[in-house]
């Protein structure tokens, strides 16, 4: 019987601080942190009230192999994952912004462009897309990363101006995301899908820029299914997704976007259950592997155990 984690509460030995993420319980040591991925789900920024069963499993466990397949091409902040929930690694300082990397029109950006603007952080887009069109190059439009609330989007130029990125710096994280991106894209070829956009953050440690956080996983990422995706466009069909998007678009069609004076709409047993399939379903396509339920009932337990074993204090 599964038990959802929705938040966890530990005190170690040698912690030196405490975050809560929308998602992740973020726990602080000298030099380390052990990040915890919990069953909580965010939209529009906002933490839903109810968790949904083996979300934070599927995530670590996506985004352990995904950084272990593009530690050549950038150094990440994994040292260990302890637990199919938990991920220990180094203790970075991040780049205030995400580098959001969009290959397709959809989500957010189709959303703007829709609403009759052509210019999305800095980058101009032709007049005649469609929904889902794939667009002549990879854009990056990235946005702040807050600590509470939502992000913004924002130009480079404003990165730069006001110094929240160095010049050099960004440069590189525009190398690097260019480049996850491709290799992102040909690992879903691999799988018969289609990587439309995700966002990449990356940190300093020592002197050097790591990738840090989660890629390429179905709350970061938006995928398609890449057979009949031509078919569909050319008849203005809607795409097969594989990503968030269908809990976004089930709190729109029930009046919540995320915006002052709308009320989370009543997430049922059967709502709960139907995401958490999903999730199971996203998890079996993007790895190519059987999803395997950690079915304890101990489980924030073992998540308190699987971190004490793995910090040297």
């Amino acid at each position: 019987m599964s038990t959802a984690i929705k938040e966890t509460n530990f005190q170690f030995t040698g912690q030196t601080g405490f975050y809560r993420g929308k998602v992740r319980d973020v726990y602080s040591f000298k030099d380390k942190i052990a990040m915890v991925a919990t069953d909580r789900i965010s939209a529009f920024d906002v933490v839903l009230p109810h968790p949904i069963p083996y979300k934070g499993q599927i995530l670590n466990q996506i985004a352990a192999a995904a950084l272990k397949a593009t530690e050549d091409i950038v150094p990440n902040w994994v040292i260990a994952t302890p637990h199919p929930n938990v991920t220990i690694g180094k203790k970075c300082d991040p780049f205030k912004v995400e580098m959001v990397i969009r290959g397709y029109l959809t989500g957010h950006a189709w959303r703007e462009y829709k609403a009759g603007k052509r210019e999305i952080c800095g980058v101009n887009l032709p007049d005649g897309l469609k929904e889902n069109d794939k667009l002549a190059s990879p854009i990056i439009t990235p946005t702040t990363k807050a600590d509470e609330g939502h992000d913004e989007d924002i130009t480079k130029g404003k990165i730069l101006e006001q110094n929240i990125v160095s010049f050099d710096d960004y440069a590189v994280l525009e190398k690097y995301t260019y480049e996850l991106f491709d290799r992102g894209t040909e690992l879903a070829r691999e799988k018969g899908l289609i990587l439309v956009d995700t966002k990449y953050e990356f940190g300093s440690y020592d002197g050097e820029i790591l990738l840090i956080d989660e890629i390429h996983t179905p709350d970061s990422s938006r995928y398609f299914y890449a057979e009949g995706y031509d078919q569909r466009q050319l008849d203005g069909e809607p795409q097969k997704q594989l990503s968030k998007e269908f809990v976004r678009q089930w709190l729109i069609q029930n009046g919540f976007q995320g915006k002052d004076g709308q009320q989370i709409p009543t997430m049922t047993e059967e709502v709960i259950s139907g995401i958490s399939e999903r999730y199971i379903e996203l998890y079996e396509n993007i790895t190519g592997k059987p999803f395997v339920r950690s079915d304890e009932t101990d489980g924030v337990e073992r998540i308190q155990k699987s971190i004490e074993d793995n910090i040297d204090n």
